[in-house]
């Protein structure tokens, strides 16, 4: 999975050299939150770097997305993840057998976490480098409520992109000159840290 992760890696950071960085922005932080495997962190640094003075904007946009991509993932869970006597349906399993983190078993474990700490696992989940998409998903499929899954969600989001637009608009200039400097030695840890939120995931449920 390494080096599938490190090439989605690089490809999502090509798009901060293109004319169409922005968008791209929002599609990936929609998508993160419901799907795709790359948190939008990534692009957000490159973006901000290259024009600092927009940096909380494109917090703005990455927060906005991601919880409107949320909402995609509550309502993936809630409408198309089961049948109706309560197996899987084909999407669902088109999940486990074909996106990062997925399976079954997890999903089992996060209801029962759910039951007890249904905020506290949105928030963390929002913030930290844990896989968002999986507590969107099952959000929805168990129900929780909606209301608290919002606020839990752009509490969370906005926190953790805002906080890198604030370090960045605040320290850009020796971030970037850092950034220069170790960039291969960053890349990789980032994709350890990425491949470590689907095992912390797992041990946490």
């Amino acid at each position: 999975m390494g080096s599938y992760i490190r090439r989605l890696y690089d490809w999502v950071l090509d798009w901060s050299n293109t004319k169409y960085g922005v968008p791209a922005l929002f599609i990936l932080s929609l998508s993160e939150s419901s799907f795709f495997p790359i948190p939008p962190d990534v692009l957000l640094i490159a973006l901000a770097l290259g024009t600092q003075s927009k940096a909380l904007y494109f917090a703005l946009i990455c927060s906005a997305a991601s919880v409107l991509g949320a909402i995609i993932g509550y309502s993936i869970g809630y409408f198309v993840w089961w049948n109706g006597v309560g197996e899987y349906t084909t999407i669902a399993m088109f999940f486990f057998n074909h996106i990062p983190g997925f399976s079954s078993e997890l999903f089992t474990a996060i209801q029962q976490k759910f039951d007890l700490y249904n905020f506290f696992i949105v928030f963390t989940a929002g913030f930290t480098p844990i896989p968002f998409k999986i507590i969107t998903i099952s959000a929805g499929a168990f129900n929780i409520n909606f209301p608290m899954f919002i606020i839990a969600s752009t509490i969370s989001r906005s926190a953790r992109f805002f906080l890198v637009a604030m370090l960045i608009k605040k320290y850009g200039r020796s971030i970037t000159a850092f950034i220069d400097k170790y960039f291969n030695i960053l890349s990789i840890a980032f994709t350890v840290l990425l491949i470590g939120g689907f095992f912390a995931l797992k041990l946490l449920f």
